[in-house]
C-alpha cells in the first residue's frame, strides 16, 4: 500500500476528509517552495499537490498559467523541482507529494530515470494530465515499480466506459474534475457534482478527490460531504500571489479552509 492510499485510508478511519493543497514550484520565487510547503502542511494540508510548471499548461487556467509562466522565468525546472522535493523531506516534511507536470519534461528526463529521481526524492505519486490513460502503461509501470501512483482525471462529461477505464488504470485516489474547462476559482459548483461523485464512486474503491474550482471553506465543506478529497490550487495561488507576505497569507488560507471541512 502506497503513502498516499496510507493517507486516505487513516483519515477515512478517523471520519476526516483530506485535504491537498496545490502550489506552482518556484513561485512567486523560485525558492518559494521551500517556506510555502511547510507552513501548508503545518496548516493542515494532508497532501500537498506540487506543479511543475510547463510553457503549455493546457489543463490549466489563467492564474495558474501565470504562476507557471513566473517559475519559469524564475528558472524552475523539473530537475530542481525534485530537489526541492528532496530538501523537503530533509526538513521533515513527511505528507504525501503528488507532483503535477505534463508529459514533455518527464519524456526529456526519461521515464525511467524520472520514476527512479521521484521516488529518491521524496514523491509518493504523479498527475500527468496531457497522458492519456490507454497511453501511460510505460510511466505507470516506472512508478508503480518504485511504490509510486500514477493519478488520472475524471471529467464530468466522461460516459461510463470512460469511467471504468480510469477508475481501472488510477492509483492512490481517482482525481475528479468538477468542471468542464481548466482550473480557476468559481463562484459556485455545478449542481450536478454530486450525481458526478456517485457515478464515480459506483465504478472503483479507490479515494475520490475533487479538483477544479474550489476557491473557499463553503466550496470545500460542500465536497467534503461527497467526496474522499478537497484539491484546491488557483485559489490558493492567487492568495499567494497578492499577498506581500506569502506564507503568512497560505498558511491563514489553508487554515480557513481546514477548518470549513472539518
Amino acid at each position: 500500500m502506497s503513502r498516499i492510499e496510507q493517507t486516505f485510508l487513516r483519515l477515512k478511519k478517523g471520519g476526516r476528509t483530506a485535504l491537498m493543497p496545490y502550489v506552482t514550484m518556484g513561485y512567486p520565487e523560485v525558492g518559494s517552495a521551500l517556506e510555502l510547503v511547510p507552513a501548508i502542511a503545518q496548516a493542515g494540508a494532508d497532501l500537498i499537490e506540487l506543479g511543475v510548471p510547463f510553457s503549455d499548461p493546457l489543463a490549466d487556467g489563467a492564474t495558474i498559467q501565470a504562476s507557471s509562466q513566473r517559475a519559469l522565468e524564475n528558472g524552475m525546472t523539473l530537475d530542481l523541482c525534485l530537489e526541492q522535493v528532496a530538501t523537503l523531506r530533509e526538513c521533515g516534511v513527511t505528507v504525501p507529494f503528488v507532483m503535477m507536470g505534463y508529459y514533455n519534461p518527464i519524456l526529456q528526463m526519461g521515464i525511467e530515470t524520472f520514476a527512479l529521481r521521484a521516488a529518491q526524492a521524496g514523491v509518493d505519486g504523479a498527475i500527468v494530465p496531457d497522458l492519456p490513460p490507454e497511453e501511460a502503461s510505460g510511466l505507470r509501470t516506472a512508478l508503480h515499480a518504485r511504490d509510486l501512483d500514477l493519478v488520472f482525471l475524471l471529467a464530468p462529461t466522461a460516459d461510463d466506459a470512460r469511467v471504468h477505464t480510469v477508475a481501472q488504470l488510477s492509483s492512490g485516489f481517482v482525481y475528479l474534475v468538477s468542471l468542464v474547462g481548466v482550473t480557476g476559482a468559481r463562484d459556485s459548483l455545478p449542481a450536478e457534482l454530486e450525481a458526478f461523485v456517485a457515478r464515480a464512486r459506483a465504478a472503483t474503491d479507490l479515494p475520490l478527490a475533487v479538483g477544479f474550482g474550489i476557491g473557499t471553506p463553503e466550496q470545500a465543506a460542500r465536497v467534503a460531504r461527497i467526496a474522499d478529497g478537497v484539491i484546491v490550487g488557483s485559489a490558493l495561488i492567487k492568495t499567494i500571489g497578492t499577498s506581500a507576505r506569502p506564507v503568512e497569507a497560505a498558511h491563514a488560507f489553508v487554515s480557513a479552509l481546514r477548518e470549513g471541512i472539518g
